[in-house]
């Protein structure tokens, strides 16, 4: 079949950097195509160029073979290019239907807008895509998942006949997942032309057809789904074989001193649940999303609303108002959305990393920060998370989403904490950065870091960490240690309604059974 829309040959550079070198990509109708890369390999950059928001230093755009130029993003979508952003740009405190025809309101001869044909057009994009939104609800009323919707309902409502899909399944359940696979397929069926962008690999082998590989600003391959494998495509993307993503799983310390004893009980329910974090311990939370978990990992640091919240450090009783005291005794949080809770990405990796800490940097007769010595500092904890970026005062919205969730491990090192909290550390990171993430977690715990991994990927629980509490239903409802953590275990807990003829319901860990 002839290729809906090809780009060819296309380079595009910045100061300094050659974000991409002569790619090429085509996709028919009726294809869904997944774009493959790590975080900086120009999958961005070449989208937006094909929405007009960048303009190329070289190459063609082609759609039904004719060259074209878009000098923005509304000439893309009027030549029938739809895009869904990683980040959602609805209005929340719209409507469904002002949001999907926001800036393009059909209008009588008067210049009034024609509701009822918003309304109709909107029942009849739902429709079509097998959805049930209501057109008139607010947008912050909706699930992430059918906000997601609602994105792809106001790109097809341009009559969109490409459809780039950017990181769309990274806020999603599996169920909400399988939902958007549903609706991918019946748009494939309609001859919509679809670019899937994502990190997670066994998505690309259930549901997409072709396959287009970057590696630093180059094309590296194409190829159909059905003649790779995970391997392979690991190997091209990060330019080495894999063998193990995650590190060596090294025999747990039983004896090793316990750091954190908390029992905590959340406004809304009449149980208390208790937990155990030693030193050099990588501890997960495992559960389906709104199980919990997360608000356990934000109780614990006193950003939740608890109903009793006691907590030991050393053994010695501590109360948190705020996530600034439990910073004061040293537990840091890593937060699920990095770039909205913990970073400034404006500011160099520098600002960041000292943000809360500046005090040390003070001259001691004057009110002025030594930037010499906040420099060296930062220079040497930016080594030894492996952060890479040109310098420290790089900003950190130019960094790849692995190398800024390194900063803000950078920021919690530098401040001397015992105690880490990552909360979805490798959302939105490809597979080689992934491993790193995995074997700095590995390497921080050998120097007695204590971790609590909040995670809803069950093979990053089940290859990196020690322990694993399981959540359902708002508590604790099981210990597994060792050889007893594996995903089907944790999955049966996971999806069971826990026991209520009991204030701890929860199973005890392997070496308390033995």
């Amino acid at each position: 079949m002839a290729a809906v829309l090809s780009l060819e040959n296309v380079s595009k550079g910045f100061p300094g950097v050659k974000a991409l070198d002569d790619v090429s990509l085509g996709v028919e109708a009726g294809e869904i195509h997944a774009l493959l890369g790590e975080n900086g390999a120009g999958k961005s950059t070449l989208m937006k160029i094909l929405c007009g928001i960048y303009q190329p230093d070289a190459g063609t755009i082609r759609l039904d073979g004719e060259a074209r130029a878009f000098s923005s993003y509304r000439d893309a979508c009027a030549a029938g290019i739809g895009i869904v952003f990683q980040e959602f740009s609805l209005v929340p405190w719209l409507s469904v239907v002002d949001n999907i025809f926001l800036g393009r309101e059909p209008r009588n001869r008067v210049g009034l807008i024609r509701r009822s044909r918003m309304l109709a057009e909107a029942s009849e994009l739902f429709e079509r895509l097998g959805i049930d939104i209501d057109p008139e609800i607010s947008v912050y009323r909706l699930s992430v998942a059918d906000q997601q919707f609602v994105e792809i309902a106001k790109a097809l409502s341009l009559n969109a006949r490409v459809l780039v899909l950017d990181e769309p399944t990274a806020p999603l359940t599996p169920t909400e997942v399988e939902r958007l696979f549903a609706i991918m397929r019946r748009l494939r069926e309609n001859g919509v032309a679809m670019v899937f962008i994502s990190h997670h690999l066994e998505e690309i082998f259930q549901i997409c057809d072709r396959i287009t590989v970057l590696r630093d600003g180059g094309f590296v391959a194409n190829c159909a789904v059905s003649e790779t494998d995970h391997d392979a495509l690991v190997e091209m993307m990060v330019g080495r074989r894999v063998e193990n993503i995650f590190p060596p799983r090294g025999p747990r310390d039983k004896n090793a001193p316990v750091l954190l004893e908390a029992e905590i009980g959340m406004k809304k329910t009449a149980h208390t649940d208790s937990l155990k974090l030693a030193q050099g311990e990588i501890l997960g939370f495992a559960g389906l999303v709104g199980s919990g978990r997360s608000e356990m990992g934000m109780a614990l640091i006193g950003a939740y609303p608890t109903r009793v919240a006691r907590i030991r450090l050393d053994g010695r009783e501590m109360r948190f108002s705020s996530p600034a005291d439990a910073l004061a005794a040293g537990i840091g949080l890593l937060p699920e959305d990095r770039k909205s809770q913990g970073l400034i990405l404006p500011f160099s990796c520098s600002d960041n990393i000292t943000l809360n800490h500046l005090a040390q940097f003070y001259h001691r007769s004057t009110p002025f920060i030594s930037r010499h010595k906040e420099s060296r500092q930062v220079d040497s904890v930016m080594d030894q998370v492996r952060v890479k970026a040109p310098s420290n005062a790089t900003p950190v919205r130019s960094l790849s989403g692995g190398n800024q969730q390194k900063v803000v491990i950078a920021r919690w090192l530098e401040r001397g904490c015992r105690i880490l909290i990552f909360d979805e550390p490798t959302r939105g990171i490809d597979v080689g950065a992934k491993s790193e993430i995995y074997m700095l977690m590995k390497r921080l715990a050998a120097q007695g870091i204590a971790i609590i991994m909040i995670s809803s990927e069950l093979p990053e629980i089940t290859g990196v960490c020690d322990r694993v509490l399981v959540f359902s239903h708002g508590r604790i409802v099981a210990e597994l240690a060792d050889d007893d953590i594996d995903s089907e275990t944790i999955m049966r807990h996971a999806v069971s309604e826990p026991r209520h003829d009991d204030a701890d319901a929860r199973e005890p860990a392997a070496e308390e059974v033995r």
